[in-house]
């Protein structure tokens, strides 16, 4: 059975795409997982992460981005999104990851909203139109060992399609006050998204991103989620600031993942948190 992850923050800048894809690279490359990424955001930054910004193009003109599917949700029909074709194989800029798959995003997203919105409002059945990803990949999902989800950085209707098809999610975060701001608002609202749809979305934890360990703040406010009772769990394993890992957000092609990611510490601190999720994503997720 595979293991659906959502990554979901409030707060855009916090490296949420960059946490998800590096996930999914470490996982495939170091411990063999087949990974399936799908990504919910219209910044498309995950997706042009994995494909190039001219193979993305392509996909969108014929219609084979996840904008399809919620456009077939709106019109109520299933005319444009196929499955099959959606789903690009093999993807990512590292020579060694060769188990991820992707669906990809698309900028028509942002026109979107609106009409889910409304479509939500009005939806007679108890799903509340919030079930269509969950049903669209259900023919595949198995085939994989982790599904990671990249949601936009706020709890609309794209948003709860991708809680609604997830077991569990993690909260990415700069540990200053302006990026922890929204974590109890995430943490209620999924909670209780969870009763209305009657199954548990289970928190595996906070990810803290961009760590700076010179910050009195960073320090600080990590010191203080870590205490904090209604957080699950802070990951033990943090991503610092590093140039390297800000560049590693441009398609280009490497050899390695210390090649994309840094070797001066920030391959080990991505193997470790991708350690991290998966265990927990294990003991959580029944």
């Amino acid at each position: 059975m595979a293991k659906v992850i959502a990554t979901i923050s409030l707060k855009g800048g916090v490296g949420k795409s960059t946490v998800t894809a590096g996930l999914a690279e470490f996982m495939s490359a170091e411990f063999g997982q087949r990974v399936l990424l799908i990504d919910l955001d219209s910044q498309i930054n995950l997706t042009t992460m994995m494909i190039s910004e001219q193979q993305w193009a392509e996909l969108n003109k014929r219609g084979d981005t996840l904008a399809s599917l919620f456009a077939d949700a709106v019109n109520g029909n299933n005319e444009y999104f196929h499955l099959e074709t959606a789903i690009q194989r093999g993807v990512s800029p590292v020579k060694k990851v060769t188990t991820v798959d992707l669906l990809a995003s698309s900028l028509d997203l942002i026109e979107l909203q609106e009409d889910l919105s409304a479509l939500r409002v009005s939806q007679e059945k108890s799903d509340g139109g919030v079930q269509f990803l969950r049903e669209a990949i259900a023919p595949v999902v198995d085939y994989y060992d982790f599904v990671l989800i990249d949601c936009p950085p706020n709890i609309g209707p794209v948003t709860l399609n991708g809680l609604a098809a997830a077991d569990a999610y993690i909260i990415p975060t700069i540990p200053d006050f302006l990026s922890t701001y929204g974590i109890p608002q995430i943490q209620n609202r999924v909670r209780r998204f969870g009763e209305e749809i009657g199954r548990t979305i289970v928190e595996l934890g906070v990810v803290i991103t961009k760590y700076k360990s010179n910050s009195s703040v960073h320090s600080s406010t990590t010191k203080r989620l870590r205490r904090d009772p209604t957080i699950q769990h802070v990951l033990p394993n943090y991503i610092n600031e590093s140039n390297a890992i800000a560049a590693a957000a441009e398609f280009a092609p490497y050899g390695t993942l210390k090649v994309k990611y840094g070797n001066q510490g920030q391959f080990d601190q991505f193997r470790g948190l991708t350690v991290d999720v998966m265990t927990e994503a294990r003991e959580k997720i029944k």
